[in-house]
Parts: structure tokens; sequence; C-alpha cells
């Protein structure tokens, strides 16, 4: 039996460079990132919940400019946080779907958060490669039980790789600044994207460190 992954836990600080940032070069997009980062005041990003309705920032690809946007974290379904598993999903089933890819986008971050089992241990994964990376996601959008229209977006995992399989045995999908537009806007078939997506991000990945925590931040 597969275990379900849960945990994607990202933290978006304001500390990011621009010259190592995943949108170095889009000063407006990192204005607002910063912006945004100075009123979450350093908190971790968590899934969106129904009562404490967390957005978090995505960068999408609209109309030809890359825009921020606030969005919900897992999937709504009928008005309501969808049942299944939604905050995350699996590159290899990504990549055999029928047609077209849905919308993709990418979630800023600093760092991401896993726990060990079943030692159930935190470690902390960055890296100093890049200051801020860009973790690919799809989205759908949604509607709540009052109405209110949102973003939806699940973050695409992919298998560990190296000394980073001791923690876990899933990583997010890490695009690389050369491949950020293609990821965003490419129309090639599922399969030929995120498999180009998955090889790139291994580039990021070998550059990847996981350090215990004393606990979850």
């Amino acid at each position: 039996m597969l275990a379900t992954i849960r945990v994607a836990i990202i933290r978006c600080a304001g500390r990011f460079k621009d010259t190592e940032a995943i949108l170095a070069d889009d000063q407006q997009l990192l204005d607002e990132l910063r912006s945004w980062a100075a009123q979450n005041n350093g908190e971790t990003l968590l899934p969106t919940g129904k009562n404490l309705r967390n957005l978090n920032p995505i960068v999408q690809e609209r109309d030809g400019h890359r825009t921020l946007e606030l969005a919900w974290w897992g999937y709504l379904i009928n008005g309501a946080p969808a049942k299944f598993p939604s905050i995350n999903t699996r590159s290899e089933r990504l990549a055999e779907r029928t047609g077209s890819l849905p919308t993709r986008a990418v979630v800023p971050a600093t760092a991401w958060f896993e726990m060990q089992k079943p030692s159930r241990q935190w470690f902390q994964f960055d890296t100093r490669a890049l200051e801020l990376f860009a973790m690919a996601a799809v989205t759908q959008p949604g509607r709540a039980d009052d109405g209110a229209s949102f973003t939806c977006y699940s973050i695409i995992m992919r298998p560990t790789i190296g000394a980073l399989s001791a923690v876990h045995d899933r990583v997010p999908l890490l695009i690389p600044p050369t491949f950020l537009t293609d990821w965003l806007t490419s129309e090639a078939p599922p399969r030929e994207v995120v498999e180009t997506a998955v090889a790139e991000s291994e580039r990021i990945l070998h550059d990847v460190t996981a350090e215990a925590v004393a606990k979850r931040p």
C-alpha cells in the first residue's frame, strides 16, 4: 500500500536576494512577494483551512505576464475542502494524464519541512544555491460554501534522490529559473512537460540539504 503524502509545510520569508531569487528578472513580483512576507511575519505556510482561510502566494502566467496571487492550498469540492488528499499531487500521476495539463503555477518558498517516520523527527530542507525556491503546482478554480471564489492549488511531489531519501520518499518538484517559463506556458504533452521538469529539478535537488530541527516551525 502506498503512503499518502500529507506533509509539505513551507516557509516563505522576505530575506531573499534579487540575484539569487527564482524571480530575479521580475522586480515587481519580488517587491509584491516581500510585501506579503512582511505582513505574514515569517509564519510557516500551512494548507488552507475551512475556518482559518490562510491564503498563500503563487505565481502564474496570465496574458504573457507573470502575476502573484493569493490562493487556497488544497482543492475545494462542492463548497468544502476536498475529502481526498489534495494538497499534493504525484508527478508520476500528472505525467499519465490524458489531454492537456491543468493550469500551472509555482509556489515561492525559502524552505520546506518534512517529518521523518517512524521517529517523528522534523527536518528543514533548503539550499544555499537559491535563496528562493519555485515549487511546481497545478491549479483549479474553487468556490467556498459562502460563495467566495478562489484559485486552488496542489504542490507537485516527485521521488526523492540521494541522501534526502533517508528523511522522506518525496520532495517538491523544484523548478529552476531556466525552466520557469516552459513550466508555466508549455503546450507540450503532459508526460513531456512533467518528465522534463523532473529532470531539470535534479540540478537543484543535488544542492538541497536536510537538517533536523527541534520542532516544526
